[in-house]
Formats: structure tokens, C-alpha cells, sequence
């Protein structure tokens, strides 16, 4: 009886050390968890401080002649030349005179805010911006489904 009670006592114990143990290791996953939680939380704010700065700026700029943000997108990308195919004639007409006029007012060295200093530009407003997300997600999607071809 002596050694069957050494025995499940040891056996005991080992199954202790062992729930100790995985709770230690838990601990620790959870304390570096935290941390990467607590890096990447500042990491986030520094990020969002940047980009509102960075929004700013380039607001800025894009106010003094006159653009809006989605008139300054490469045409020659494959989204943004399918995006711009597929949009609406108003739209390529209104892009098309606002890089006409930011043009013009380079050449002069004059501000927009000089014509128009009333004028709400909309710098950010999105009509074609929708359409370059659905097509790189498109393009995506097809190179997923197709990637068993390679």
C-alpha cells in the first residue's frame, strides 16, 4: 500500500507541476500579449497622429490649386485607368478641368483661394476611389481562385 500511495502521491504532484507550469507559460504569453497590445496601441496613435498631419498637409496643397485628392491618382495604374473608363462622363469632365485649372494656375503662380476664396472644394470627396477598392478586390480574388494554375 506504501508504494501505491508514494505513487499516486508523485503522480500527484507531477500533475500539479505540470498545471503550475502551464499556467506560468500562460502568464507569460499573456504578459507579452499585453506588451505587443501596448506597443502596437502606441504604435496606432503615432500612426494616427501622422496620418491626420499628413491629411492636413496635403489638404493644404491640394486646396491652393484647386484638386481634389483623386485627381492626383497615377492614371497609368491598372485599377485607376479601369476605375476611370468606368466612371461617369461628369466625372472625367470635372477632373479633367480641375487638373486644367491647377495647371493654369501653376503656370501664373496664382492660389486658387485668389479666384474662389469662398469656393467648399470637397478635397476629399471619393467618385471614383469605391470603384479602384472593387477592382483591386476583383483582381485579388481572381489571383486566389487562380493560383492553383502556377
Amino acid at each position: 500500500h506504501m508504494y501505491r500511495r508514494e505513487a499516486t502521491a508523485s503522480s500527484s504532484l507531477a500533475s500539479v507541476t505540470q498545471i503550475h507550469g502551464a499556467i506560468l507559460v500562460r502568464k507569460e504569453e499573456r504578459s507579452k500579449n499585453d506588451t505587443d497590445d501596448g506597443v502596437k496601441l502606441v504604435v496606432d496613435k503615432g500612426i494616427g497622429f501622422a496620418a491626420k498631419f499628413y491629411q492636413r498637409a496635403v489638404s493644404a496643397k491640394l486646396q491652393q490649386t484647386g484638386l481634389r485628392y483623386e485627381d492626383i491618382l497615377n492614371e497609368d495604374e491598372k485599377e485607376v485607368k479601369e476605375a476611370l473608363d468606368l466612371a461617369d462622363p461628369d466625372v472625367i469632365t470635372g477632373r479633367t478641368r480641375r487638373l486644367k485649372r491647377a495647371i493654369d494656375l501653376s503656370f501664373k503662380r496664382k492660389n486658387m483661394m485668389d479666384y474662389a476664396p469662398e469656393m467648399n472644394q470637397e478635397t476629399f470627396k471619393e467618385e471614383i476611389y469605391d470603384d479602384v477598392k472593387k477592382i483591386i478586390t476583383r483582381d485579388q480574388e481572381y489571383a486566389q481562385l487562380n493560383a492553383h494554375n502556377k
